[in-house]
């Protein structure tokens, strides 16, 4: 799927990295938690997370992946848009919850990831 097609289906805002919405993404994974992120997460990936501290950037990064989406209509700060501009991250905030987002690309048959490997 690619990212200008989730931003579609998310009603999602691009706050960053809005030269890479030709990308295609294979798998999303929702987590508060970067070690979980770190665990199970391949590129490829979208991130969807409403932790909006500059660590998610950089797992992000580490991990290669391609794009960060904040739910619930958070906005990470300046110093983190800049550092997913500087890495080719593109970024995007949903009023959806975690919960919904998660659901809605699933639905539109995006594959999820977990502890056991890929599903759906």
């Amino acid at each position: 799927m690619y990212l200008y097609e989730i931003r579609g289906i998310l009603n999602a805002e691009v706050i960053a990295g809005k030269s890479g919405m030709d990308r295609e993404v294979d798998f999303a994974f929702g987590a508060d938690l970067m070690s979980d992120v770190l665990a199970f997460v391949n590129e490829r990936t979208v991130l969807l997370t409403g932790l909006t501290n500059p660590q998610v950037v950089r797992t992000a990064e580490m991990m290669d992946l391609t794009a960060i989406i904040y739910v619930r209509g958070k906005r990470p700060d300046a110093a983190s848009l800049e550092l997913a501009e500087e890495n080719g991250i593109t970024v995007m905030c949903t009023p959806y919850t975690l919960y919904t987002t998660s659901g809605m690309l699933f639905s539109a048959g995006l594959k999820g990831i977990d502890e056991l490997g890929v599903v759906g």
